[in-house]
């Protein structure tokens, strides 16, 4: 059950498009969602099975570490087994480049200060243009160049765009053009004053994220709060959330702020009550299980036959506040002892025993996508 409500976004920041791969960004393109694989890259097994469960959760742009000849000669076999646009990150070593580049990779992660002479730049650049392949230059508040933390005073906001911006200006000075920029740091003051002043500073499009923004809870928030906040004044044209967890909690995160801010149509989405003294039921584990059971279905319905529309479900755990907001959802349950309310539409339909709760919320998201509605029981 939907209601409408005035728009909090800024305008979106006018940019040059690119693409990666098949994926636009940049140019009012829609923000795409970005992790990066955490299996050694020389696996090609491991790496394509989980870039395979990536793309089944959402994720639009996948990067994997290429830290040596090796990796770099696998990203050909793991090109060919996946769907979405795969990214090389490349440090230091421009033959890596090269080699990825003729792998068949659909963008690169490289700093082209840090690849040696501009003779390399030059090769690496030449490489790219035969396909238009876009390159990101990644900046990071722990990796500045010495003479820019003696000039700024420390890894500031100004530090990381000067240095973007000296690594913008190599390309261009071998008339490329086909660059995507991020500027990093730990913390989200320091992130969102650079990507300021990075956006008014360029027309380039910009990849947010927050790096080594820590665990799920702390580096959730610090990425919510830093991507919340230039998303909408109309800053971002892709993101990652950085998370020391499994690449899939990064993607979900990251879908969950777009859906947020209302930049991306909404998925499984599952309200609940923070619980108190009154609850009768075990409220926190049936919200992650509706939640587990809605991500499961979500990917059933992957590719072109994910639903436009998700309904809203509500998990509310007392029958004092419970019923009222439970007609504001979707599809909703209010607890009792034992068992709880359903209502469908905001209209009381009939009691569920607890242990047939989580089914039944499930069959009733089934049936809205199935008919456009729902059937109650």
């Amino acid at each position: 059950m939907s209601f409408a409500s005035p728009s909090i976004l800024a305008p979106r920041r006018k940019t040059r498009r690119i693409h990666v791969g098949p994926v636009a960004v940049g140019g009012g393109a829609p923000v795409a969602v970005q992790t990066m694989t955490k299996t050694d890259t020389r696996d090609v097994r491991a790496t394509i099975a989980q870039i395979r469960d990536l793309e089944r959760a959402g994720c639009d742009i996948i990067r994997v570490a290429v830290p040596d000849e090796e990796a770099a000669r696998s990203l050909a076999a793991i090109r060919r087994a996946i769907h979405i646009p795969l990214v090389a990150d490349i440090h230091f070593n421009y033959r890596l480049a090269l080699q990825a580049l003729a792998s068949g990779v659909d963008g690169l992660r490289i700093n082209p200060g840090n690849i040696g002479s501009i003779v390399n730049v030059r090769e690496v650049v030449r490489a790219a243009r035969e396909r238009k392949v876009p390159i990101r230059i990644g900046v990071n508040a722990g990796s500045l160049e010495k003479e820019i933390l003696a000039k700024y005073g420390g890894a500031t906001a100004k530090a990381l765009v000067a240095s973007a911006l000296k690594h913008v200006r190599i390309l261009e000075h071998l008339d490329y053009r086909e660059i995507k920029i991020s500027v990093k740091a730990s913390d989200a003051a320091r992130t969102v004053q650079a990507y300021r002043l990075l956006a008014e500073a360029t027309d380039y499009p910009l990849h947010l994220g927050v790096t080594e923004a820590g665990t799920l809870l702390t580096g959730t928030v610090r990425s919510a709060t830093a991507l919340g906040i230039l998303l909408a004044e109309g800053i971002g044209d892709t993101l990652r959330v950085s998370l020391t967890e499994h690449p899939l909690r990064e993607v979900k995160a990251g879908l969950e702020i777009l859906r947020a801010l209302s930049l991306r149509p909404p998925g499984p989405s599952v309200i609940s009550c923070p619980t108190c003294g009154r609850v009768e039921l075990d409220v926190i584990a049936l919200a992650h299980r509706v939640e587990e059971e809605l991500d499961k279905l979500a990917r059933e319905f992957s590719g072109t036959r994910q639903p436009a529309d998700w309904p809203v479900v509500a998990i509310m755990g007392c029958m004092v506040n419970g019923p009222g907001e439970a007609r504001e959802a979707d599809i909703a349950i209010a607890g009792g002892k034992g068992k709880a309310a359903l209502y469908v539409g905001g209209t009381y339909k009939t009691t569920v025993k607890e242990g047939k709760i989580v089914a039944t919320v499930v069959r009733q998201v089934r049936a809205w996508h199935k008919h456009g509605s729902t059937v109650h029981g």
